[in-house]
């Protein structure tokens, strides 16, 4: 039966390249990026297809942030191949409840949503999964650590087919570990062999309607650029206050001097949040610790063994004493208690932010941006990336005071708490002083 099914489609050269890559020996990830048009849908799910009619009895992840989206974007797309090819449907099945697509050979294409949700921040989901291959479509709005454990999952019948492990990633130009992987490797130092970028644009694809171009034409200039010219350097967000080229920057900044010794320590809330113990020399991050949600005397026992590691005077700690977090600080005389919703501290003429929290994470931000951190450690790097970029202001203010995004809506954007970042906001309050901040 598989003899007589028709499953090519013309290419642009870009797609084609793409497909050279994906059938190679040794490329394992691919990320095909750029403008929209540029046939990223349609190259994704041939492949898949493709690997689906070609390899009987194996099993193909699609994914997607949302499950919702990917059955009202992508999945159209997987229709419009078949339709294409002319495989109709007495050689598939598409049980819609269970979001899979079983075809004549026994193959199937699972459809997943790959979103953190707080719920499952571990992609249990995936856990139990074993797949042959995946395309994960618009990667760029899904976490690098979900993007790795599906990438694990991937073994199903691979020595079978003397296959290895195949990921293609499709996005429009963005800041996240996308450009930090792939985009910027490649405009410099170049990627490592088992990586690949494609950089496509809407002009790649002959088969694009004018329509589809004018419409483009008409979008408000930070979009054109990103969806239209495929400008990954355009600053996608103007609400966002670091930049991501100086968030990097940050493992490599070894011009930072030491200086006097610190300790922050952002104290988990919740049952999946984590403590994070960060040891400052100067400006320095030179050990970060994480503990799981675990009883404060645990807690308080570490950062006594960091603080006589590194000969850190309780004064020059700090600690979030917010909720359980104060009760972490009655064990710790003498350190300083940070409470996010207190009034900012003066500094010169007084200082227009809501509160200590939005001020401190402005000062980060200006610090970040100015090269004056280092972190000498690669302890929760990719976490710190990731909530780093979430550094945003407020864009709707009710009032006139200068405020960063609330930690709710940063938590939705992550699946998780901003534990890294808090950590290092914290230890800028040593940089202005407590004037008035505990009265």
């Amino acid at each position: 039966m598989s003899q007589s099914l028709n499953a090519e489609i013309s290419l642009s050269k870009k797609q084609s390249e793409a497909i050279r890559l994906l059938e190679d020996d040794h490329t394992t990830e691919i990320l095909y990026g750029g403008g929209a048009g540029s046939g990223k849908s349609i190259l994704g799910t041939w492949w898949i297809l493709k690997n689906c009619l070609k390899y009987p009895g194996t099993r193909w992840v699609v994914g997607r942030s949302k499950l919702k989206t990917l059955k009202e974007t992508t999945l159209k797309s997987l229709f419009e191949v078949l339709k294409i090819t002319k495989i109709t449907k007495e050689y598939f099945n598409y049980n819609q409840t269970h979001g899979t697509i079983t075809f004549f050979n026994e193959s199937e294409i699972l459809l997943k949503d790959l979103f953190a949700y707080p719920s499952d921040p571990d992609f249990d989901e995936l856990g139990s999964l074993e797949i042959t291959g995946a395309f994960i479509d618009e990667a760029s709005q899904i976490t690098k650590k979900a993007k790795n454990i599906l990438k694990s999952r991937i073994r199903y019948k691979l020595d079978e087919y003397g296959l290895i492990p195949k990921m293609l990633m499709t996005c429009n130009p963005t800041r996240n570990f996308l450009y930090a992987d792939f985009y910027k490797p490649n405009l410099e130092d170049g990627l490592p062999p088992d990586k690949a970028f494609v950089h496509a644009l809407l002009s790649d694809n002959p088969y694009i309607t004018e329509h589809y171009k004018n419409n483009l034409l008409g979008l408000d200039k930070a979009s054109k650029e990103r969806l239209l010219y495929g400008n990954w350097l355009y600053l996608d967000d103007p609400t966002k206050l670091i930049e991501v080229d100086r968030i990097l920057d940050l493992y490599s900044n070894s011009h930072v001097k030491p200086g006097r010794k610190y300790i922050s320590c952002d104290v988990a809330r919740f049952g999946r949040d984590l403590s994070v113990i960060m040891a400052w020399d100067g400006l320095r991050i030179i050990e970060i610790k994480t503990i799981a949600k675990s009883d404060l005397t645990h807690l308080s026992d570490v950062i006594k063994s960091v603080k006589a590691k590194h000969q850190v005077p309780m004064s020059n700690i700090i600690v979030d004493s917010d909720g359980v977090g104060g009760g972490l600080a009655d064990m710790l005389p003498g350190c300083k208690q940070f409470q996010a919703n207190k009034k900012a501290i003066a500094v010169g003429s007084r200082q227009n932010f809501a509160n200590v929290k939005s001020q401190l994470y402005f000062l980060l931000a200006d610090y970040v941006n100015d090269g004056k951190i280092w972190i000498r450690t690669d302890t929760g790097k990719d976490k710190i990336i990731e909530e780093l970029e979430q550094v945003k202001r407020e864009k709707e203010l009710t009032d006139d005071k200068l405020r960063v995004v609330k930690k709710e809506d940063v938590k939705e954007m992550l699946g998780r708490s901003p534990d890294f970042s808090d950590a290092m906001m914290m230890r800028l309050w040593f940089e202005v002083g407590e004037k008035d901040y505990f009265r």
